[in-house]
């Protein structure tokens, strides 16, 4: 297959015994090259579907697990965190340990008594909250010393009650005492919302008073159920409380003394993965009893290992290319290497491409790369660039994304060197400032090539034909692919045709070419996208779809061709911020001024500079370049193999 190809895929039909499933999809897991599907020929039809059914799964159970392992580790991370560095390498396992049952189980075990204990934990709090809740409802009646079952004399009621604290306690007493005589209020104690009161009325009067209370917000107090004095209560409930709170911590040693068993869980976290990754996968599975089926697909490069694997079984298997029809649900994997991988970001972030399309990635990264480093154009920032991806790469030993970021930030920090190296620049112009500020006298400056500021035009132009060879690529992409798939005739009066009018508008602005006065070669240029553009319209139709290709392809080409100014744009715009800061920091005439500032300046444009390039980078990407040749929709290749979290593995011989 060729470098802008993605990789083959072929796609696997297998009948085995189903007293061999397990063991079966075990050793897929390991050769890890098996991506299996749903089984839509089988389930089309009615014949087949009579014989076979979906085989069973112990899924929800694994998944449950998984969710009780997580938990433990929630809980063991906030009760007894480990202490391991922001760095440190993950630790690597074999698969044999990766796969332990026994450890499983035990860890499992493991991981219920944490919950067991966290559960405990939690209805202890809650009963801690609402304990302290009742002593805090308590405390405002501290003053008052009668037990609480003591409702009054034959004569006289207690009433004990609450008004807001807005209310004036001297216009009370005076309002009640002209309503009913027999009747005392005493004041036990006020907080920010409320006064707390103790009144003592005649029953004779009791509704008189009560009535006149109400008008001022009256109402009774929560303590009608309790007996014993206020002091008595909140004494009982501290201890009660302070029990409770002996309990908890007992429960949170237990969980404490337990952190040791972090680095097992996460382990078994990983192991369970793998199990719910191979219960999802019998999902797709049909069986007729003794039998399993399954449909799948394996790349190309990996056939060979897995039908070394499959020798091992009883089982039938058929190995064939896709056809046209599978084309949309074939998966894809892109054929990567170290340079092309990080672009896998890029790709991904826009849409993989159609399995009959091409690999973006080698024919992307020349560009992308180039016009990142165009952008950021500062030594200083290239430097960081490198180191972050090397720190990103080497020391986190990052996967997936983050690798990828690593990657990208490694292969554009040098892009950003050299174009730093061609303008001059280092965090601007932090070192002739620096100088200059040390010695007034300086006149040092880095050698440049050009210089944003000076040679705008110049870039401007650069970028611009930068953008034009990208999009006479695109298209050059576009014509092999028709070709190709024997579309020349498409190729021809779709791509070919605007070259021979770029080449014949190019040639005719110098005179040369012309015969008589008459560009030949832009004649005949035209003639071809006149005859090729309106070979399937009729009547009238072939004038406005003339109109519409030339109006269409002329503003689209050359407005493609502008959006590539960008590039000289936002390499003026870093350069100038990283110049004003340096300049603020200079105005101060202190050296360790001048440092502090630039730096904050420089840090805050570097990383609006990573955010704003990429966005622009990957905009002239998908728009611009892609939009000539790309054929989107693929689905990525996720096969069947094992993916951990937390430990790395070492992969053993079957």
């Amino acid at each position: 297959r060729e470098l802008m190809s993605i990789v083959k895929m072929k796609r696997i039909r297998l009948i085995a015994l189903a007293q061999e499933r397990d063991a079966l999809l075990s050793s897929l897991l390991h050769v890890g090259c098996v991506e299996i599907s749903e089984p839509i020929d089988y389930a089309a039809d009615d014949d087949q579907e009579s014989l076979l059914h979906r085989d069973t799964t112990d899924l929800a159970k694994v998944k449950g697990d998984l969710v009780q392992l997580n938990s433990a580790l929630q809980i063991l991370n906030k009760y007894a965190p480990q202490k391991e560095g922001m760095f440190a390498p993950r630790r690597t396992v074999s698969e044999s340990e990766l796969l332990d049952r026994k450890m499983m189980t035990e860890s499992l075990e493991t991981a219920q008594r944490i919950n067991d204990h966290a559960k405990n934990i939690g209805q202890l709090t809650a009963r801690q909250t609402r304990l302290g809740a009742e002593i805090l409802a308590l405390r405002p009646w501290e003053s008052y010393e009668l037990p609480l079952e003591e409702k009054g004399t034959r004569q006289v009621k207690i009433l004990l009650g609450t008004v807001a604290n807005s209310v004036d306690i001297s216009l009370l007493r005076g309002t009640v005492a002209e309503a009913a005589e027999e009747c005392e209020i005493r004041l036990l104690s006020s907080d920010r919302e409320q006064h707390y009161l103790e009144v003592l009325v005649h029953r004779a009067q009791e509704q008189t008073v009560l009535e006149t209370l109400r008008t001022f917000g009256f109402s009774f107090s929560q303590l009608k159920d309790m007996s014993g004095t206020v002091i008595a209560n909140i004494h009982r409930l501290e201890e009660v409380l302070a029990q409770v709170d002996r309990e908890r911590e007992q429960e949170i040693a237990v969980i404490t003394a337990m952190g040791a068993e972090t680095a097992r869980l996460k382990l078994c976290v990983d192991c369970v993965q793998q199990i719910v990754a191979t219960e999802s996968t019998k999902e797709k599975l049909l069986t007729g009893g003794a039998i399993i089926y399954l449909d799948g697909w394996v790349d190309e490069p990996n056939a060979a290992e897995l039908e070394k694997t499959l020798k091992q079984f009883d089982c039938a298997y058929e190995l064939s290319d896709p056809t046209p029809d599978d084309y949309p649900r074939v998966p894809v994997k892109l054929q990567n290497n170290a340079l092309t991988r990080p672009l896998n970001m890029v790709t991904e972030m826009y849409s993989l491409p159609a399995y009959d399309g091409v690999d973006p990635n080698p024919l992307m990264a020349p560009f992308f790369v180039t016009f990142f480093g165009m952008m950021m154009a500062d030594m200083g920032y290239g430097l960081i660039m490198i180191l972050g991806g090397w720190f990103i790469l080497n020391k986190m030993k990052a996967k997936g994304t983050m690798a990828h970021i690593g990657g990208l930030g490694y292969l554009c920090g040098f892009s950003t060197l050299v174009f730093g190296a061609l303008t001059g620049g280092f965090f601007g112009d932090f070192i002739p400032q620096l100088l200059k500020l040390i010695n007034p006298e300086s006149t040092f400056a880095l050698p440049a090539l050009f210089t944003p500021l000076t040679d705008t035009i110049a870039i401007l132009i650069g970028s611009l034909i930068l953008g034009f060879l990208q999009i006479i690529t695109g298209m050059a992409i576009s014509v092999v692919r028709k070709v190709k798939s024997g579309n020349f005739i498409d190729a021809l009066f779709d791509e070919i045709s605007w070259w021979i009018v770029l080449a014949g508008g190019a040639l005719a602005i110098f005179g040369i070419g012309n015969i008589a006065g008459v560009p030949m070669l832009l004649l005949i240029g035209g003639l071809m996208l006149a005859i090729g553009g309106t070979r399937e319209a009729k009547g009238f139709g072939k004038v406005t779809k003339l109109i519409g290709i030339v109006y269409n392809g002329v503003s689209g080409f050359f407005s493609d061709t502008f959006s590539y100014a960008r590039l000289m744009a936002l390499m003026l715009a870093g350069s100038v911020v990283a110049s004003v800061f340096n300049t603020l920091g200079a105005v101060t005439g202190n050296v360790i001024l001048f440092v502090i500032i630039s730096l904050i300046g420089n840090t805050l444009n570097l990383v609006l500079n990573l955010l704003g390039c990429y966005v622009h980078d990957l905009r002239l990407q998908c728009l611009e370049y892609f939009g000539r040749f790309y054929q989107e929709g693929g689905k990525a290749f996720n096969p069947l193999k094992i993916q951990t979290k937390y430990v790395d593995i070492i992969k053993e011989e079957k």
